[in-house]
């Protein structure tokens, strides 16, 4: 029988040397009453010791919330997870080896959770070839610590995988919104169903312990079948969260029913961008969207695509995804990013990534960090900083086109638009161009192999990636070439024969009429 238990209780359950799977997404869906409790066990007993912590995407908050709770030496030992950047104090212990660490790709680590959960020897997929994930690049090690190979090359009828080899998962914290007496677990009103339900059949099957945070306990039969993601049979232990802070529906924002489908928002009349160099790039970038089109957009500079597809009313032109599952309606960014408002319909992340590793998407937007000569592009390691690949691999190695959006330099960047012209009046101190990026978060080599149409857009020149090579393509009016491009790379790109000003309507304050 399933038990209501405190969340302190929850945290006794845990024993030195477990393995314990987390679900959620950055700030959405987080188990935050258990991951507290946990902590403050260890700092009032000195245990659990030397737990493997698992998770497909690090929630935290930037600073305490989140698994920035379990971020202690002695606590976690290793760390087996698709992304750390919203958990610093995790970055922090990755960072000064004093955990083993592996940054795995985010798709990759739901379906490994699935794999468990069938028994299968681990997850086979092509999700990471030739990038830092890959054993003959770097394995997905993430600090000089970590020696164990977890990944592997294996042949599949002639053609190459991956294989990624998932431990026996002991303790599951995962996050519902209602459980009944029995423990039939609903998340109605969550922005994500993330991966719970994938790690509660794991961990059952593993003869582990599976806990369950949720907003309310209520009577058996009271719950809509149809709204149960994770049945009684999945689950020991349930615990109500008494602090209504550690069940938001995200990190430290009030309850927006939009997000979860339990409400329709009224979008009409959102503010447009000001005329910026992300309002620059978002409007290159919309221009590559085609009627019909399955979208990806990811976190920072691509989101300005979503606001400006809104504003020249093409919106719904096309269908918006988001890895955590929803599809349609409006994703949202920054301490949002992972919800969107009014999605037509919610997936789990397992099911949202079987989709993506297909090559369901027809185009995806990412960020542009560094990109080096052969096309390669890194958003996952700056010098000693690991903030993680999260869905990144996934989504930009299987979109059937990818379009990296950044600027053209980083730090202290300063642009004016003026009579449809783009001046620099202070450059960027960092490099984004260089001869050979930091880590290889997306493979160029790979790309071409695979004819795969991959675009580069800045705010002053646009390339695409061709057979032999990096092409500079479009230049923006009122940029030289050589002072304001080439200078400023660590390397020549090949200058396209029909090399092309940017459309002048980028750099006008009105409306580029996008829907005609």
């Amino acid at each position: 029988m399933v038990k209501i238990i405190s969340s302190k209780e929850a945290a006794d359950l845990v024993k030195d040397n477990d393995v314990l799977a987390t679900s959620g997404f950055a700030l959405l869906g987080v188990p935050e009453a258990l991951v507290k409790s946990l902590e403050r066990r260890f700092l009032e007993e000195d245990s659990p010791r030397n737990l493997t912590l698992m998770f497909a995407a690090a929630s935290g908050d930037r600073e305490s919330k989140g698994l920035n709770h379990l971020a202690h030496e002695g606590l976690v030992n290793k760390v087996i997870g698709g992304h750390f950047g919203l958990a610093p104090k995790l970055g922090s212990l990755i960072r000064d080896n004093k955990t083993y660490a592996y940054n795995l790709p985010q798709g990759v680590m739901c379906h490994m959770f699935r794999d468990k959960a069938s028994k299968k020897t681990g997850a086979i997929t092509k999700v990471g070839l030739n990038t830092f994930v890959d054993p003959r690049v770097e394995g997905g090690k993430a600090n000089s610590r970590t020696k164990e190979d977890i990944v592997k090359v294996i042949d599949i009828l002639g053609e190459e995988n991956l294989i990624y080899k998932c431990p026996d998962i002991n303790v599951a914290f995962i996050r519902g919104t209602y459980a009944d007496e029995n423990g039939n677990i609903t998340m109605e009103r969550e922005a994500t169903y993330s991966e719970a339900a994938c790690i509660a059949q794991a961990v059952k099957n593993c003869g582990g312990t599976v806990i369950v945070q949720v907003e309310k306990i209520v009577k058996f039969g009271t719950l809509d079948p149809r709204f149960v993601k994770i049945p009684r049979i999945y689950v020991d232990y349930i615990v109500e969260a008494k602090d209504k802070e550690d069940q938001a529906q995200i990190l430290g924002q009030s309850y927006d029913p939009s997000l979860s489908g339990e409400a329709n928002m009224v979008v009409d009349g959102l503010a447009p961008l000001k005329l910026d160099e992300r309002k620059i790039i978002g409007r290159r970038a919309a221009m590559e969207l085609v009627k019909g089109q399955i979208v990806n957009i990811g976190i920072g500079m691509p989101e300005a695509i979503s606001n400006v597809a809104n504003e020249e009313g093409i919106g719904n032109f096309f269908t918006l995804t988001v890895e955590p599952g929803a599809i349609g309606g409006i994703p949202q960014g920054g301490d949002k990013f992972g919800a969107s408002i009014n999605p037509e319909c919610m997936f789990d992340q397992p099911t949202q990534f079987d989709f993506y590793d297909g090559g369901g998407l027809d185009i995806a937007f990412l960020g542009l960090a560094q990109v080096d000569k052969q096309g390669n592009i890194n958003v996952s390691k700056f010098g000693t900083k690991v903030p993680g690949c999260g869905g990144f691999i996934n989504i930009t190695q299987n979109s059937k086109k990818v379009v990296f959006c950044g600027t053209f330099t980083a730090k202290g960047l300063d642009i004016k638009i003026e009579n449809g012209e783009l001046k620099i009046i202070r450059e960027g101190t960092s490099k984004k161009f260089v001869d050979f990026v930091a880590q290889i978060t997306f493979s160029g080599s790979r790309a071409i192999k695979l004819k795969q149409p991959v675009m580069y857009i800045t705010e002053r020149a646009v390339f695409e990636l061709k057979e032999d090579g990096l092409h500079l393509t479009e230049i923006a009016p009122g940029i030289e070439l050589k002072k304001d491009i080439l200078n400023k790379m660590d390397f020549a790109p090949i200058i396209d024969k029909n090399l092309k000003l940017m459309d002048k309507r980028i750099f006008l304050d009105e409306l580029m009429e996008l829907n005609k």
